[in-house]
């Protein structure tokens, strides 16, 4: 019986500590890690970015996630008695559908200059992430590859470069250490002919072998529920590949959180889950309907052929509003062009409420 991977990616959890959230079970104030421990949770997910920082120092915030806050983070996991999965963006900051912008410090870079690099960042960040005692249980080379990687050379459609950088990635990996699993991941569950069109040039072109796909779905972006079963049914036929839900979540809310971030109307973005994009659900937002879309969406994932589903990460659980803790900087906005605002943009996707409580969904992730 293959092991079903519960997990919850925490990557802002020093920032937001240091921010000033708590988390309470019945009213008693616990570390987060034994809150997932307790409700069965084994892995974490904890992104990397290249350097999250401006070339005059200013962090780029949202968990500034570069090798040595990753190091601090997946130690602590460690010592928690969890496994980690390590997600490579290779960017400065986000790396997702919508934006895959190269390092800084490749900027000026070709295919061949970013094949090497991708192999020497891998790598050299893995070795010293093992050696200062990490558990890393399984490794994710790329972040939302939908629309491929260090634009514009690995951009669709140009999937012999995508191939070629991933590949690079994994090969890194398989030397450093061979038995660690790899995941792909895109974005967009419940889009079927993605999968399809992505995979099947990367397997074309040549591209290494891995073990897990892993997709991120969202029920107010992605589709129903009915069209993730189709699609994790159907590709994980296709490719004889396991299937994990590498990012997840539903709101629980759609009560404003300005309060708690003390930001002034121009300076917050608020969160990502406006009334527009709620049309299409299965569940309404509410506590109730987090925890049955989360029962749901586990029998779901459990019931793919041949036991692939393995396995799922609720995105940022912990990410609670505090003054601070926010999903960009001004440095990281001029480094994406993004207008902003800033502010925390997943509070009401969170598997606590505003004030840090646990919410009933916890018992779902426990038994289910």
């Amino acid at each position: 019986m293959k092991k079903f991977i519960k997990g919850m990616d925490l990557s802002t959890l020093l920032e937001n500590e240091r921010c000033g959230a708590k988390y309470y079970v019945d009213g008693k104030e616990r570390d987060i890690l034994d809150i997932c421990k307790d409700n069965g949770v084994d892995t974490i997910r904890l992104r990397l970015w290249n350097d999250p920082s401006s070339e005059s120092g200013e962090a780029y915030g949202a968990g500034n996630n570069d090798l040595d806050v990753t190091i601090e983070t997946a130690k602590r996991v460690t010592a928690a008695g969890l496994g980690v999965l390590l997600n490579f963006h290779y960017s400065d900051f986000w790396a997702d559908p919508g934006k895959q912008i190269k390092p800084k410090a490749w900027k000026k870079y070709g295919v061949e200059e970013l094949k090497e690099a991708v192999y020497d960042f891998t790598k050299d960040s893995l070795i010293k992430i093992l050696n200062a005692g990490v558990n890393v249980t399984m490794v994710q080379v790329g972040n939302e590859l939908s629309n491929g990687l260090l634009w514009p050379e690995g951009q669709v459609p140009e999937y012999a470069n995508i191939a070629a950088f991933v590949s690079a990635g994994i090969k890194a990996c398989r030397e450093v250490r061979a038995d660690i699993p790899i995941m792909i991941h895109l974005d967009n569950g419940g889009n079927n002919e993605l999968y399809r069109r992505w995979f099947d040039n990367y397997f074309a072109n040549g591209g290494e072998n891995f073990e897990y796909i892993g997709m991120s779905y969202y029920p107010f972006w992605h589709g129903n529920l009915e069209a993730l079963s189709a699609n994790m049914r159907d590709i994980a036929l296709r490719y004889h590949k396991d299937i994990i839900i590498a990012e997840v979540s539903m709101g629980y809310t759609l009560e404003d959180y300005a309060s708690y971030e003390e930001l002034s109307p121009e300076e917050r973005k608020g969160y990502a889950t406006k009334e527009k994009v709620l049309g299409g659900l299965d569940y309404p937002m509410t506590v109730q309907g987090q925890s049955d879309f989360t029962e749901d969406f586990l029998r779901r994932l459990k019931a793919v052929p041949e036991n692939r589903g393995c396995g799922f990460f609720w995105w940022e659980p912990a990410w609670i509003p505090r003054p601070g803790s926010g999903w960009a900087t001004p440095a990281s906005l001029e480094y994406m062009g993004d207008p902003g605002p800033c502010g925390n943009e997943w509070a009401n996707q969170a598997l606590f409420d505003y004030d840090g409580n646990a919410l009933p969904t916890w018992e779902i992730i426990k038994n289910n």
